[in-house]
Order: structure tokens, then C-alpha cells, then sequence
């Protein structure tokens, strides 16, 4: 059985992360649903992308002060988007 950590952390068991194919980086949506808390990965790239967009605007130093995807991002941030592009890419080209 797992645990939850001081952090609120839990580590998924290996078959069900196999069964889910959740692999280190696979974003998952987590919700509560009939009084249980559901884990679901996340499939469609666009949508990881335009929540990181998202939350790069919302955590802006100047929140007014948004910046458009032609301007140079944060260098984490442009990782991750390019983590997920070749990912997308990838499952494209299976």
C-alpha cells in the first residue's frame, strides 16, 4: 500500500504506471471523483502546452506584463516546451 510523504507525495506502484504508461516527465491530471482521487496521464501536447503557457503568465514577476511565444522565454520553461514538442512528435511518427 502507499503512502502519502510530509509533502503529499505518493509514489504510483510500478504496474500501474506500466499499465498507464506514465513514465518520468508524463504529466498527469489529478482530481477527486466520488470521493476518491483519480490519476490520469495526459495524452494531447497541446493541451500540456498551453497550461505551462498558462501558468508562465500567471507566474510572471508583473503579471500585466505577459510575454507572447515570439519573445525569449525563461530558458526552463522553453526545456520543457521542447521536451514536450519532441514528445508529440515522436508519438506522431509511431
Amino acid at each position: 500500500m502507499a503512502k502519502v510523504d510530509s509533502k503529499g507525495r505518493i509514489v504510483l506502484p510500478k504496474e500501474v504506471r506500466e499499465h498507464l504508461s506514465i513514465t518520468p516527465g508524463t504529466e498527469v491530471d489529478i482530481h477527486e471523483e466520488d470521493g476518491k482521487a483519480v490519476v490520469e496521464p495526459e495524452d494531447n501536447p497541446e493541451q500540456i502546452i498551453e497550461r505551462m503557457e498558462r501558468i508562465i503568465t500567471e507566474t510572471s514577476p508583473e503579471r500585466g506584463d505577459t510575454m507572447s511565444l515570439e519573445e525569449e522565454p525563461d530558458p526552463v520553461a522553453q526545456k520543457h516546451r521542447d521536451a514536450i514538442r519532441r514528445g508529440a512528435e515522436d508519438s506522431n511518427n509511431e
